[in-house]
């Protein structure tokens, strides 16, 4: 089952117009204390604008708009992103990363997840799960990502990664493979990919 992006709101195109501001560092689900992060992804089963707080380093709690294109409604998540575990070598980083959160259309609206991430200046490697459940159905969905960067850039340059990213889910039933494009300059963010049967995958970030 097909579905196309619908026409972006005026936030969306904020968090756009956001990505040409130069500023000094590398954005993470996490950010640090006192930091803010805006996201905004869209993909085949929904569109989402989510901003979050950190308090800690390990630590964030936000607030995420999502338009859902399965039930075709609209609800507000309460969010909490934990970071389990960093790992920081000399030329390499692994994080872990607990997500969750509550609809305000009850307590059986939720989600859980888990996010994973390796990369060295050269290579990066990635997986997610995610489970959604909610009066009508419940969705489980899967990634793996592996990248290479086919430049090394020095601090404050254009990064770019090309990676291919394959991911499925429980409503549809299918796997897709594609090719993704991550960008990043100081602390914008931009991930982009497309495939015949999983659309248009976006993620968008920027920490203030």
């Amino acid at each position: 089952m097909l579905y196309t992006i619908p026409p972006m709101g005026i936030l969306k195109y904020v968090v756009f117009l956001l990505f040409f501001i130069t500023v000094e560092s590398f954005a993470r689900p996490v950010s640090y204390p006192g930091g803010y992060t805006f996201m905004s992804k869209s993909n085949s089963l929904r569109d989402t604008v989510y901003l979050h707080y950190s308090p800690t380093s390990r630590n964030a709690v936000g607030v995420e708009v999502v338009s859902d294109k399965v039930s075709n409604d609209e609800y507000v998540y309460l969010r909490y992103t934990r970071l389990l575990i960093r790992k920081n070598r000399q030329k390499s980083q692994g994080n872990l990363y607990l997500n969750t959160g509550i609809s305000n259309d009850g307590l059986d609206n939720y989600f859980y997840g888990i996010e994973g991430d390796w990369e060295t200046r050269r290579i990066f490697t990635g997986f997610g799960y995610k489970r959604t459940e909610t009066n009508r159905i419940d969705i489980e969905e899967k990634y793996l990502l592996a990248g290479v960067a086919p430049y090394i850039g020095d601090y404050g340059d254009l990064h770019t990664w090309l990676m291919i990213k394959v991911k499925e889910n429980s409503y549809t039933n299918t796997s897709s493979l594609y090719p993704l494009v991550k960008l990043f300059k100081g602390s914008a963010l931009i991930e982009f990919g497309y495939s015949d049967s999983a659309n248009w995958d976006v993620h968008l970030m920027y920490r203030f």
